[in-house]
C-alpha cells in the first residue's frame, strides 16, 4: 500500500481527487481496510495520503482522512493544516470532520457521500443521532466524575502564561 508523502505536482481537483478514488480502490483490493483514500494538498503539490488501515492496524480511529492528517502534520512539522486541502474518496463520517476542524485545513473537498457510505454499511447515522442525546440517554453509558479536581488542570491552564494555543 503506498502511502508515502512524496511531493508529487498534479494540476487540478479532479486529478488529486481521482488519486483519493485510487487510494480507496488500493486499500479495498488488497483487503487491508474499507474503500476509503484522502490525500492532503498544500501548494499544488501532496504532501501526504492516507487510507483506511482500521483492519490492519486495529485501530478504529485509523480512518483515511485521519492517517493523511497525521502524515500531513509530521511532514509540515505543525499541528495545524492551514493553506492545505484534504481530498477523501466520500464525506467524512463525525470522527474525520471532527479531525478535520481540529487540524483547520482550508478546504476539503469529497467524491462519495454519506449516504452513500451509509448505503454499503458504513451507516455513521447512529453517532450523530448519539451526540444529539442527553448524556444519560445514550448507548454507552457516561457520568461525570472527580469534576472539582479534574477542573484544577483547566484553571491552571487558563492561567498559564506560557501556553501554546491550538
Amino acid at each position: 500500500m503506498s502511502q508515502n508523502s512524496k511531493a508529487q505536482t498534479i494540476t487540478s481537483d479532479e486529478e488529486f481527487m481521482r488519486e483519493a478514488i485510487r487510494l480507496s480502490f488500493e486499500t479495498m483490493r488488497s483487503n487491508a481496510g474499507g474503500p476509503f483514500g484522502a490525500i492532503v494538498v498544500k501548494d499544488g503539490k501532496i504532501i501526504a495520503r492516507g487510507v483506511n488501515r482500521v483492519l490492519q492496524t486495529n485501530d478504529p480511529t485509523a480512518h483515511a482522512e485521519v492517517v493523511a492528517i497525521r502524515e500531513a502534520c509530521k511532514t509540515l512539522n505543525d499541528f495545524q493544516l492551514t493553506g492545505c486541502t484534504i481530498y477523501t474518496s466520500c464525506e467524512p463520517c463525525p470522527m474525520c470532520l471532527a479531525a478535520i476542524y481540529w487540524a483547520r485545513p482550508d478546504e476539503v473537498l469529497f467524491g462519495n457521500t454519506k449516504k452513500d457510505a451509509a448505503d454499503i454499511e458504513f451507516d455513521d447515522q447512529f453517532i450523530y443521532d448519539e451526540i444529539d442525546l442527553p448524556i444519560a440517554q445514550r448507548k454507552i453509558g457516561m457520568k461525570q466524575l472527580l469534576r472539582d479536581e479534574a477542573h484544577l488542570a483547566f484553571v491552571e491552564w487558563k492561567n498559564k502564561t506560557d501556553k501554546i494555543k491550538y
